[in-house]
């Protein structure tokens, strides 16, 4: 039998590169998003073993209904991939409460929400594993994302605690931090900041950014049974740059 595979932000980046690396690797894999013409196009180009859900995760009310949804076409869910997120780029003092509580919502609290839906199902099949991205800036004191920040430092403590509550359950949670990938969204940042290239490759050992499908390699171990005494860690994916000096 085939596992089933949620990955959220699945539509693009490395969302759809670690639903790329689950199809391919015979897991039945829905992604899961708000841009439905974005989701249709990946899972044209993903295949059968794919299929799409339109939510907006940060309608935290609809979240029951699209586990819900997804349990009574595919009768379980074997993993789940919190990889949807947003990005807000500006100095502390220009960032609103609302654009903070936005960042906060969207990265933070629905992967909360939708992991203790999803985790229901999951503690009846006595089986399960949960995925978080996280990301470098929870480790870094990275000026103009404060918002951002915040919100993975708390995605990885709440791996901790997910894990701590969970793994008794027959539920594994672990964690991803990229380091910096080269995606679509970093290669138009760092294209117009070569000051700021040269310092990333330059305090990174390995002296290049990831690709997306590296990041999709780590994630399918931590899913997979080869991971089955893992749980709980957060495991940086960064050419050693959190390392690097």
């Amino acid at each position: 039998m085939k596992k089933i595979a949620i990955v959220t932000g699945g539509g693009s980046g490395i969302g759809l590169a670690i639903a790329r690396k689950f199809v391919k690797n015979e897991i039945h894999t829905i992604i899961v998003g708000r841009d439905s013409a974005k989701l249709k196009e990946a899972c044209a180009t993903l295949g059968k073993l794919s299929d799409w859900f339109l939510c907006d995760l940060t309608k935290l009310e609809d979240i029951p209904e699209l586990v819900q949804k997804i349990i009574d076409k595919y009768g379980r869910i074997d993993i789940l991939v919190n990889n949807a997120g947003m990005h807000l780029k500006k100095g502390m003092a220009e960032v609103s409460d609302e654009e903070f509580q936005k960042v906060i919502l969207t990265n933070q609290t629905s992967v909360f929400s939708l992991t203790r839906s999803v985790a229901g199902f999951m503690q009846e099949q006595e089986s399960g594993a949960v995925l978080n991205i996280s990301s470098m800036a929870s480790i870094y004191g990275i000026p103009y994302v404060i918002a951002y920040t915040a919100s993975k430092a708390a995605i990885e403590g709440m791996t901790r605690a997910m894990a701590v509550e969970l793994s008794p359950l027959g539920i594994r949670v672990n964690c991803l931090a990229p380091g910096f990938i080269r995606t679509n969204m970093s290669s138009l940042a760092l294209d117009k900041d070569p000051e700021r290239e040269k310092k990333v490759l330059s305090r990174t050992p390995m002296g290049r950014l990831g690709k997306p499908e590296e990041v999709a390699d780590a994630a399918l171990f931590l899913v997979s049974d080869s991971a089955s005494y893992i749980t709980g860690v957060v495991l940086p994916v960064d050419g050693g740059n959190s390392i690097g000096f």
